[in-house]
């Protein structure tokens, strides 16, 4: 029993010692095996990107998810047209003086302002080219033209009516003509020169008269009168004077009054009535009607309408004197409109007998000291 004992204990049985044999063997045969098929598999099939260099460029498939706000639908409303905002153009500081607008007239001379420091002389303008000059003894004897007006005719059914200082009046309406003056003022100490050119036509019934003055780089001003012509001489319909915008007077006989496009009150209509252009004119066709009957000391009021306002201009009459005019040296009779109030003009007018009474020179001075002067220098046809 002994012995059996210790045999058991020194040589444990071979049974125990075979299982662990063989799980050491299959292990080896599942590597050998998974080996084998690794081997087996070609290198140039993959599962996913390869490795190699030829495929080093791959595409890559991206998908993301892109949220799509949601849409909510709104009125539309068609607006209107924006309408653009008047535009202010701004005359620039350094502009002209106004000079511009005093540019001479036959009536009126408007302060002349030097807006700079400095001192400029405006030259003149070239003059219009006339046709030949009309001589003084060619418009003396050219009398065909002229209208012949004899105010105390007794078939006159408005004779009576005339006043006084034109019922012993014969008028001699000039004919149509065109003059060019001269012209060289005094403002404010600046000397300065224009060129006035002056247009009268007649045709026995009705006339036309303008007046065109220019400066150089200052511009034009005129100023026009048109009407009939009556048994009381010259009877303005319309005046008007001219520069950047229009001032014009309305003389309705029919109504009784004038009218002033300036919005200034209306003033009586009389018999007579003349304006600034005009009047000139009226004045020669009293001279020439009736040369003896205006001595030296005469005085001849005429009521005479401007752009805004009615006023009556007396003329008095003086001796004839000797002027030496761009024209040429002549006899001229000179009428003198005094000033009634502290800011009228001086207005001194010649009108030479030779050239059927036209005014050949006028003179108008402001209280101030600054005056216009405009002298003949050349004449023509219309």
């Amino acid at each position: 029993m002994t012995d059996r004992v210790v045999s058991q204990t020194t040589n444990p049985p071979t049974v125990r010692s075979a299982p662990r044999r063989l799980l050491w063997l299959l292990a080896l045969l599942v590597v050998l095996g998974h080996w084998l098929l690794l081997n087996a598999i070609p290198r140039e099939v993959h599962v996913g990107p390869a490795m190699t260099p030829r495929n080093q460029k791959t595409l890559v498939f991206t998908t993301r998810r892109i949220e799509v706000p949601s849409v909510q639908l709104t009125q539309v409303v068609q607006a209107l047209p924006v309408q653009p905002k008047p535009v202010l153009i701004q005359k620039p500081k350094n502009r002209p003086s106004k000079l511009a607008e005093a540019l001479p007239t036959p009536t009126e001379v408007i302060d002349v302002v030097q807006e700079t420091p400095s001192v400029i002389t405006v030259q003149p303008l070239p003059a219009v080219p006339l046709e030949p000059s009309v001589s003084p003894q060619t418009a003396m004897d050219n009398t065909a033209e002229r209208a012949t007006i004899d105010t105390m005719k007794a078939e006159s059914p408005a004779a009576s009516d005339q006043p006084p200082e034109q019922a012993q009046a014969n008028l001699t309406i000039p004919s149509s003509v065109r003059l060019t003056y001269q012209m060289t003022g005094l403002s404010r100490g600046l000397n300065y020169h224009a060129t006035g050119l002056t247009t009268w036509r007649q045709d026995g019934s009705h006339y036309e008269a303008s007046m065109v003055v220019s400066a150089f780089l200052i511009g034009s001003r005129s100023l026009s009168s048109v009407g009939d012509i009556t048994v009381d001489g010259l009877a303005p319909k319309r005046f008007a004077d001219k520069f950047r915008s229009e001032l014009a007077a309305h003389f309705q006989a029919d109504k009784g009054k004038i009218t002033f496009s300036a919005n200034t009150p209306d003033a009586p209509w009389k018999r007579g009535v003349q304006d600034r252009l005009s009047v000139f004119f009226q004045l020669a066709s009293l001279l020439a009607g009736h040369p003896e009957g205006f001595p030296p000391g005469t005085k001849i009021p005429i009521y005479t309408a401007g752009q805004r306002d009615v006023d009556t201009w007396t003329f008095r009459v003086a001796n004839q004197e000797d002027l030496s005019l761009p024209y040429g040296a002549m006899k001229a009779i000179k009428l003198t409109r005094d000033p009634r109030q502290e800011f009228d003009q001086r207005v001194e007018v010649w009108f030479s007998p030779s050239l059927n009474y036209w005014p050949v020179r006028i003179k108008i001075t402001q209280n101030s000291g600054d005056y216009i002067d405009q002298q003949l220098s050349s004449s023509g046809p219309p």
